[in-house]
C-alpha cells in the first residue's frame, strides 16, 4: 500500500468515528422526553355544585363524590379532593403544571359548612427544614471558652466524697 491509501483509510476512520459519536448523541437525546403524570381525583363540577351548605352531610357528600383523597388524621371535619398534573424532563426536578383542590368543611353535626376551591395560584411553597438549629444561651467566642473556667474550680474539699 502506498501513502495515499493509508491517508484515505485514516480519514475514513476519523469520519466513521465522528458519525458514530453523532448517532450516539442523537439516540441519547431522543430518549429524553418529557414525562407527564396526573395524580389524584377532583369530581365533576356538576356534582360539586349539587352539594348544598347546611343541607348535605358526610354521607350524602360521600355518595355524590366518593371517598375523599385525603382526610386529616386528627380532624375529620375537613375533606380534600385534589388532582395535580406534573411534567418532568429527564432527571430534572418535576414541575407542577396544574393543581386543583376541593376542600369541604363539616360542622359539629356533620353537615357541610364550607366548600372551597384552590388552584396552583393559591399554592405556597414552604421549607420546614432550616439549615440552622436555634439555640438559646450565651454566645461565646474561642477565648471565652478557653479561659471561661479559670478560677471556677478550687481546692475547697479535696477529693471525692461519698454520694458524688
Amino acid at each position: 500500500m502506498d501513502l495515499i491509501d493509508l491517508r484515505r483509510i485514516e480519514s475514513m476512520t476519523v469520519i466513521f468515528k465522528r458519525l458514530i459519536l453523532v448517532a450516539t448523541a442523537l439516540a441519547v437525546l431522543s430518549a429524553c422526553s418529557t414525562m407527564k403524570q396526573t395524580r389524584g381525583y377532583v369530581p365533576d363540577e356538576k356534582l360539586v355544585n349539587a352539594i348544598r351548605v347546611d343541607v348535605d352531610n358526610k354521607q350524602s357528600v360521600e355518595s355524590l363524590l366518593g371517598n375523599p383523597t385525603m382526610k386529616p388524621t386528627f380532624d375529620d371535619s375537613n375533606w380534600y379532593y385534589y388532582s395535580k398534573k406534573t411534567e418532568q424532563w429527564a432527571f430534572f426536578k418535576e414541575k407542577v403544571s396544574h393543581l386543583d383542590i376541593l376542600a369541604i368543611t363539616f360542622d359539629d353535626e356533620n353537615y357541610v359548612s364550607d366548600i372551597r376551591h384552590y388552584t396552583i395560584a393559591d399554592n405556597r411553597i414552604i421549607d420546614p427544614v432550616s439549615k440552622k438549629t436555634v439555640t438559646h444561651g450565651k454566645d461565646v467566642n474561642f477565648l471565652a471558652e478557653l479561659f471561661g473556667n479559670v478560677g471556677r474550680f478550687g481546692s475547697a474539699g479535696g477529693g471525692p466524697e461519698a454520694g458524688n
